[in-house]
């Protein structure tokens, strides 16, 4: 489940509306593009990661195939978006809530939202994954209701409804040109970021490759299905240009489907979604900073693990990380919080051309050295490896000339930089120390 609903986030539920108004009915494909290029490369980490299950997931598989400078920055730049991320939602989720009790500060709600989600991951791996199950089954029981009855409602069998599916080209469909489908790609790949989260949380289940090779092996039929086939659903059901932009499209549809309270009813899921990512986001993130402890990238404290197994001090370092970015949104938003939302805003790029370099890599060491650990292997290898690869890299050039996307660029770029910068200064410190970065654990693995 936490595979199912890691794709679904508000940003489908409400962004898709932005995303077809600035693509048009061509949305479909942006999405499918999109989702293509994670489908590989979710295929590629699953192969990777069934071979060798790990906490820290691709930043281990960066560090051992393309260097230490790779894991160092995979790693932390990772750790620096999803920090990021639980802020952003943290802030999402109390403008919801103030929208059904006014009377309370929003800053309030974005309080007792970390508080009741950091405790929730304080408590144990598998209190995480009881409550991203709850969490997740409310999202994807919304999209299978969705695509039901819009179905139905298309081709004209729902109640009042009238055949409907010419919608997606009644004026064209790629309207506004060629270039604006890349440019919804540009937009559409942040909201599938998330899926990867399954190669980390499935290093402490019971069965690591298993749950691994079932989830990665399950994505393309789920990328499909939720978001390709959302999108073109809501192109059917309503002409593009009347889609709402600002609020939610899915609401829009369940209210012409005749569902009171549609409004409450998608706040509700969109509320759901946005604790979804909050608690997925403090679990990645205390994970991330689990394993890059291991060799010397973390503080040494940040593997200090509870009863239960549960890396306590990373989680409540993410979180407080969290809880100052959310302070900064009502202090300062654009200065500060508009500008850590933007500096982390091309990582999701970023850290699948890693993912991609290490399995090609990988896949040779692997082939060469321990051919029988390639229990699930990436399709049309090494073609397809090197296609996802040089395709991510020309989703990142081409955020270069999206006006919106531009500043994300440079200032993700620029985390880059300073990453790589301060990786530099600790291997130098450590070859002057004659030391070097710890392999093995110091404390056991959590979950």
């Amino acid at each position: 489940m936490i595979a199912l609903g890691g794709i679904i986030g508000a940003s489908l539920f409400i962004g898709s509306g932005a995303v077809i108004h600035t693509v048009g009915p061509a949305a479909v494909l942006s999405y499918a593009i999109g989702g293509l290029l994670v489908v590989l490369v979710m295929r590629m980490l699953g192969e990777m990661a069934t071979a060798s299950p790990s906490v820290g997931s691709f930043m281990e598989y960066a560090r051992s195939s393309l260097g230490g400078w790779a894991g160092f920055a995979i790693g932390w730049l990772y750790w620096y978006f999803w920090v990021g991320v639980v802020a952003f939602e943290a802030v999402a989720g109390s403008k919801i809530l103030i929208t059904w009790i006014p009377s309370v500060p929003a800053w309030v709600f974005s309080l007792v939202l970390m508080l009741l989600l950091t405790a929730t991951n304080l408590a144990s791996a598998r209190s995480f994954g009881e409550t991203e199950f709850w969490l997740a089954s409310v999202k994807v029981a919304t999209i299978v209701v969705f695509m039901v009855v819009g179905l139905l409602f298309v081709f004209g069998l729902w109640p009042r409804s009238t055949l409907s599916v010419g919608n997606i080209v009644n004026d064209g469909f790629v309207v506004n040109g060629g270039f604006s489908v890349i440019h919804g790609v540009v937009i559409v790949i942040f909201s599938y970021f998330g899926a990867e989260i399954v190669t980390i949380a499935a290093a402490e289940s019971r069965e690591p490759e298993n749950a691994v090779r079932k989830a990665t092996a399950t994505v393309a039929w789920r990328v499909v299905l939720f978001y390709v086939g959302s999108i073109a659903l809501l192109v059917m059901i309503t002409p593009w240009r009347d889609i709402p932009a600002e609020t939610s499209p899915f609401a829009a549809a369940f209210g012409k489907f005749g569902i009171p309270a549609a409004e409450t009813v998608v706040s509700v899921v969109v509320l759901t979604a946005v604790l979804s990512v909050l608690n997925s986001g403090l679990y990645t993130a205390s994970r991330m900073l689990f394993a890059m402890r291991r060799h010397g990238y973390a503080p040494s404290w940040v593997s200090h693990t509870s009863r239960r197994g549960v890396p306590w001090k990373g989680i409540l370092l993410s979180t407080a990380v969290g809880y100052v970015a959310v302070a900064m949104n009502y202090v300062a938003p654009k200065e500060v919080f508009g500008f850590i939302m933007d500096s982390a805003g091309a990582v999701a790029l970023f850290v699948y051309a890693i993912i991609a370099g290490s399995q090609i890599r990988m896949r040779r060491r692997l082939e060469r050295e321990a051919p029988e650990r390639l229990t699930l292997r990436m399709w049309g290898y090494p073609w397809l490896s090197w296609l996802t690869l040089v395709g991510t890299l020309v989703v990142v050039a081409s955020m270069a000339f999206v006006e919106d996307a531009r500043p994300q660029l440079y200032l993700s770029v620029i985390s880059v930089v300073v990453i790589l910068a301060v990786y530099l200064l600790v291997r130098r410190r450590n070859a002057r120390g004659g030391a070097t970065a710890p392999q093995a654990a110091t404390s056991s693995e959590p979950g």
